[in-house]
């Protein structure tokens, strides 16, 4: 479903298996999806933290019909609340009532899933997403609470440039590396700075040497800091130093 509205998607984990999927949206338009993050567990860890089956991706869109999102600790037993999915390849809406007081780690409701359910929305009766349909314990469905799936992203949430790379070996004798730029993603922090066709070539003024090299850098940095990047661009050289901003703050 679309948590919000820059791109960024959030189902269950266990409903993409890879690290990129299709997006399809309502309306028929299709779009490549990067997995940005995902928790794979089902249950409590051993150093006491509850794994959620959740997978954050990101498709570059803007201005997207986001969901509205209301607080799950707000339910009460005997609440109506509403499943919205896709079990046996068909759109579906189911409604049910909330089994237990919300101080447990799952949305519990009487309420009938199916395999196609997961990763869909869980509404109150103002059609407000409370949570994540994930699973059926017992005849009941369980659903991943709004609270957690804010809580998961704001945890896991790191910087990121924003771009489709592709790796590419530059034209000298000493076979160096480079990352072509396939795709910039609008209001990411590098729409500002990056074009499609760059040849990312180094990165905090040393050359790029492996894949990983870019990847490894931003993971050290924090919101508000700036990786320095040198390319090529139509056969110039340029460096270009871009804020790692986060996604509330790019800009609109």
């Amino acid at each position: 479903m679309i948590w919000r509205s820059n791109g960024l998607i959030i189902t269950n984990a266990h409903v993409v298996a890879g690290s990129s999927a299709i997006v399809q949206l309502a309306d028929g338009q299709r779009f490549s999806a990067q997995v940005t993050q995902r928790d794979d567990g089902h249950g409590r860890s051993r150093r006491g933290r509850w794994g959620r089956d959740l997978a954050a991706l990101q498709i570059d869109a803007t201005d997207l019909p986001a969901a509205a999102i209301a607080p799950s600790a707000d339910l009460r037993v005997g609440d109506l609340v509403f499943a919205a999915g896709y079990p046996h390849g068909q759109a579906s809406m189911t409604m049910g009532m909330v089994h237990t007081q919300m101080q447990q780690p799952w949305i519990q409701a009487d309420i009938r899933l199916a395999p196609g359910n997961s990763g869909g929305a869980l509404a109150d009766a103002q059609g407000r997403v409370v949570g994540i349909n994930t699973m059926i314990v017992q005849g009941l469905g369980f659903a991943i609470p709004s609270e957690a799936i804010e809580s998961f992203l704001q945890s896991e949430l790191r910087p990121r440039l924003g771009v489709t790379l592709q790796p590419v070996l530059l034209p000298s004798s000493q076979q160096r590396l480079g990352l072509l730029v396939l795709t910039v993603e609008s209001n990411s922090p590098a729409a500002r700075s990056l074009q499609i066709g760059d040849v990312i070539i180094g990165v905090e003024g040393s050359p790029l040497r492996d894949l990983n090299d870019l990847r490894r850098t931003i993971a050290t940095k924090q919101f508000g800091e700036s990786v320095r990047l040198d390319l090529l661009r139509g056969g110039t050289h340029q460096t270009q130093s871009i804020e790692l901003t986060q996604p509330e703050q790019q800009a609109a």
